[in-house]
């Protein structure tokens, strides 16, 4: 059975931090990753959702009241998917995603390989 993003991110945040082999911590991060864009993916889709019926004020009220700035020229989909990525970055899976990279990037492991020069 396959797990949502959250409960995947929850687990290999925790799996982390009892890890410090590079190549686990790669693996577990490169895993984590691809849970973080469904999970983003999901939130689009919810929000996208629940903000199609809105009005242009309704949508810039919904917006202000979860601090994310309607700044001029900014179009509706641009409105929709900053909405989108501020509900994501408060969830308990984007918060777990991060403890996961701050402890893969302590032992020097991230998901972009350095080119040499």
């Amino acid at each position: 059975m396959e797990r949502n993003p959250t409960a995947l991110l929850l687990e290999l945040a925790a799996q982390a931090q009892r890890v410090s082999d590079p190549d686990t911590l790669h693996d577990l991060l490169s895993t984590g990753h691809r849970a973080w864009c469904e999970g983003v993916a999901e939130v689009q889709a919810d929000v996208d959702r629940e903000t199609t019926g809105l009005s242009e004020a309704e949508l810039a009220e919904r917006c202000a009241a979860a601090c994310v700035p309607w700044e001029e020229g900014m179009t509706r989909s641009e409105a929709v998917s900053a909405l989108a990525f501020v509900t994501w970055d408060a969830a308990p899976a984007a918060m777990a995603y991060a403890a996961l990279e701050e402890r893969a990037a302590r032992f020097g492991v991230c998901l972009l390989g350095e080119e040499v020069l």
